[in-house]
């Protein structure tokens, strides 16, 4: 056979020159997928690099400037990209990283090149990868509540500060604004707020400021406050034949007259008489006043209180002429002539009455306070009741602050483990109870209408007490700034003339505070309809800031939002007096109750203890009430400012957006 033949029918041969005519594209698919492996992990690890140099960054510039702490925020996201890709892994090289920020967004790219090991005999050598990352911080629709200390101790100094507690408060909420809103105040808060927010974002701030009291009342529905009250006051007893206002009406008498021309038009003069002699020496009649008309209903009443006594003085008027007379000498003799003019006679009346007084009766009474409410949601200024000296009618202000529904009351002087759960009957306690009949409604808290009673050996008692004498009011009351609802703060000088309000005063009971910060943002309670979603039905996050200075601080003697507790007893047992140290037990395991009621309503609580004064039980009170890692503490104004717009950094919550 020829050599072509026999090569023809080698079966061998035919394999070797296919494997040969096979293996370049062999080799190209092989390398090319090695390769591209390689790349795609680079590109990968650049990439998680890229993302978290940028997240970094953009935390580490919080709402400050890029630039600041000497490029701090830079370095950082550098540092964080070599941890995360080390120059040369997986053979790159060339590497080449850069991170800026314009308006609050921190952009990075980054770059290296990649040898081929395969490919490189097609052509191929090196292949550059690169990536772009991006971060900014994203706030989404977001309610704010301040509930803010503003007790007597936030007008102290911290040590070594020159400025007021209350003051560097003020500063830190106006920077938590500046961080979160990125609106400038008037505040110095470190830097300018840096980059610019949706605004197609909600952002609402409500405000309550707490010390012995809210002032929450004009927030209030009409419909939510009660009609009528009880209060430690008192009544004045009189003796009999008196009035209404318990004075004895006296005698009334003209105290003077006054004549009152309607104009000087005299008449022309007429004879009045006839002639009497050569001379009119004497025998001129004196001016006089002829009423023609009735005695007028009497007019301008008025009375002034001096002692036990009233006077009361009013005015009529009665229509009449005023004569006027003349005598002349006519053809030798003397002619009586006289003119007039219209006018009327003003009697001014006086009366003096007699106090029918006879003592006061301190107890508790029931009043009518259904004359503070103007309609709506909106409430009139003050009422009358006959609370003033002798019993006269007394001006009874309202400020806002109420008094809180029907509580707990505690059987024993233990308040260990009561609130936990949270009794039934502790009205005052559910967040959302709408009002539905008296025990859920609340009661104007009225300090003119209010003794603290004593017997006469000077001894606090809750018996009846009748004396002539006008005892002390025997309470201490403080009502803090008025409350705010949540809203927008499209500029900044709405928000800062509120925080300008803030003025401290007062003893210390979070429960309160927690209370109704709690009850003006949930979002299934008295204010469903506006707190719920936005007005385009979006979801809404929920932070509720809570700051105080200090330790739980109560008295026995104070007017609050359950009454005075030592005569009014609505939260410890009838039949003793609390102390001081069993109220401040009761308003510490409330607010352990309440701060564990809002978190379950997913409203993340964020506390800060502010001043080195809080002791170390109330701090774990406060740790043990925030939410978790969200317990701050601050010594010093600086810290809480920093703290403050810490807070508000994580609230924008920090995200890739590209």
């Amino acid at each position: 056979m020829g050599f072509l033949t026999r090569l023809r029918d080698n079966e061998a041969g035919n394999v070797l020159v296919l494997v040969a005519a096979g293996f370049i594209p062999l080799l190209g698919f092989i390398g090319g997928g090695v390769d591209m492996a390689r790349i795609y992990l680079v590109k990968t690890r650049l990439q998680h690099a890229c993302d978290a140099g940028a997240l970094a960054g953009r935390k580490q510039m919080g709402g400050g400037a890029w630039n600041a702490q000497n490029d701090k925020a830079r370095l950082t996201a550098d540092g964080i990209f070599n941890i995360n890709y080390v120059p040369g892994s997986y053979g790159s090289s060339d590497l080449v990283k850069n991170f800026t920020e314009r308006q609050g967004k921190v952009t990075g790219t980054a770059s290296v090149t990649i040898p081929m090991t395969i490919m490189v005999i097609f052509g191929f050598p090196t292949k550059t990868v690169a990536v772009t990352c991006d971060a900014e911080m994203r706030i989404p629709n977001t309610d704010v509540m301040f509930v803010l200390d503003t007790t007597g101790s936030m007008a102290s100094k911290n040590p070594g500060e020159g400025d007021t507690k209350i003051n560097g408060l003020k500063k830190a909420v106006k920077c938590f604004y500046e961080a979160l809103a990125k609106i400038d105040t008037t505040a110095s808060c470190g830097s300018n707020p840096s980059g610019a927010r949706n605004n197609d974002v909600q952002l609402r701030f409500g405000f309550v400021p707490y010390s012995s009291n809210v002032n929450v009342g004009r927030l209030l529905r009409n419909d939510w406050m009660v009609n009528t009250a009880l209060y430690q006051s008192r009544k004045a007893k009189t003796t009999g034949n008196v009035d209404v206002d318990g004075f004895k009406e006296g005698k009334a008498e003209v105290a003077s007259t006054e004549q009152v021309p309607y104009n000087m038009n005299w008449s022309a003069w007429e004879n009045h008489g006839s002639a009497t002699g050569t001379s009119c020496s004497g025998k001129v009649p004196a001016d006089a006043i002829e009423m023609t008309g009735s005695e007028s209903a009497p007019y301008n009443q008025q009375s002034t209180i001096s002692g036990q006594s009233r006077v009361v003085t009013w005015s009529t008027n009665q229509d009449g002429r005023y004569y006027n007379y003349q005598g002349i000498i006519v053809s030798g003799k003397c002619q009586i002539q006289r003119r007039y003019i219209t006018g009327y006679l003003k009697r001014n009346y006086q009366r003096s009455d007699s106090s029918g007084f006879k003592d006061y009766e301190y107890d508790q009474l029931s009043f009518d306070v259904s004359g503070l409410k103007a309609g709506g949601s909106n409430w009139n200024a003050s009422i009358t009741a006959p609370v003033g000296p002798y019993g006269q009618t007394a001006t009874i202000a309202w400020d806002g602050c109420i008094e809180e529904r029907q509580t707990y009351q505690l059987t024993s002087d233990d308040p260990s483990g009561k609130f936990s759960p949270v009794p039934a009957s502790a009205l005052d306690m559910n967040i959302d109870m709408v009002p539905s009949a008296d025990a859920s409604r609340w009661r104007p808290l009225l300090p003119d209408l209010v003794w603290g009673r004593y017997d006469s050996n000077g001894n606090w008692t809750t018996a009846k007490v009748k004396t002539s004498s006008d005892l002390s009011r025997n309470y201490t009351y403080a009502c803090p700034s008025a409350a705010a609802k949540l809203k927008s703060y499209s500029s900044a000088s709405g928000f800062e003339a509120y925080v300008n309000t803030l003025s401290p005063n007062g003893n210390t009971y979070h429960d309160i505070g927690l209370l109704w910060g709690a009850r003006l943002m949930s979002p299934t309670g008295l204010f469903a309809s506006e707190n719920a979603f936005t007005s385009t039905g979006g979801e809404i996050e929920r932070h509720l800031v809570f700051m105080t200075d200090g330790d739980t601080v109560t008295s026995n003697q104070g007017y609050t939002a359950h009454g005075i507790a030592w005569w009014d007893r609505r939260q410890t047992r009838s039949n003793a007096g609390p102390s001081a140290s069993l109220l401040t037990g009761v308003v510490n395991e409330r607010t352990a109750a309440l701060c564990a009621a809002i978190k379950s309503k997913n409203i993340t609580l964020w506390v800060v203890s502010f001043g080195t004064g809080v002791s170390s039980s109330a701090q774990a009170l406060l740790q043990s009430c925030a939410s978790p890692n969200r317990f701050y503490v601050a010594a010093n104004s600086a810290t809480l400012i920093s703290n403050f717009q810490q807070i508000a950094d994580e609230i924008s919550q920090l995200r890739l957006t590209k």
